[in-house]
């Protein structure tokens, strides 16, 4: 008698963990002058973006983005967010980066107009989330080792 309890408990008990469990509504976050703000980080880089409805005009440091990144790749890699989207010259992109190489710096922006995209549309997040553009790559140059020539380099072996 005490066991059909138990499994009917448990049924309730399944039914408000659905409920509790369904995905989060997300809100889209935008300031008071309708921009969404996000970082961006990859390598040694961290990239400020904002995002704000526009013809698509991408600035960095306050530069375009043609003269900042004169490598077709890193222009490519900054524009990908927008074309995965669906929202290509529908956004204009404001951002400042610093630290890092030029590759770091690209990533880092590329991954700042990710996270940006999503909290001004949330609807995108599953769309830039599958393209693996909001997963902040963590790989680092590694530091070099006392004794060592490079991190991991060792001085030549001399038998005699």
């Amino acid at each position: 008698m005490s066991d059909t309890n138990a499994f009917a408990g448990l049924k309730d008990l399944s039914t408000t963990v659905t409920a509790e469990n369904a995905a989060p509504v997300r809100v889209a976050k935008r300031d008071a002058l309708g921009r969404s703000y996000a970082t961006g980080r990859r390598k040694n880089a961290i990239a400020r973006v904002w995002v704000k409805p526009g013809k698509g005009e991408i600035l960095i440091n306050g530069r375009k983005a043609p003269v900042y990144f004169a490598r077709p790749v890193l222009r490519m890699l900054i524009t990908q967010p927008f074309l995965v989207a669906d929202r290509y010259n529908q956004f204009d992109v404001y951002c400042t980066v610093n630290g890092g190489g030029l590759s770091g710096q690209a990533g880092a922006v590329r991954h700042g107009i990710s996270r940006a995209l999503t909290l001004y549309e949330p609807e995108l997040r599953g769309i830039l989330k599958a393209a693996g553009f909001l997963t902040r790559d963590s790989r680092m140059v590694e530091r070099k080792k006392y004794g060592k020539p490079k991190a991991r380099r060792s001085f030549q072996f001399s038998k005699r």
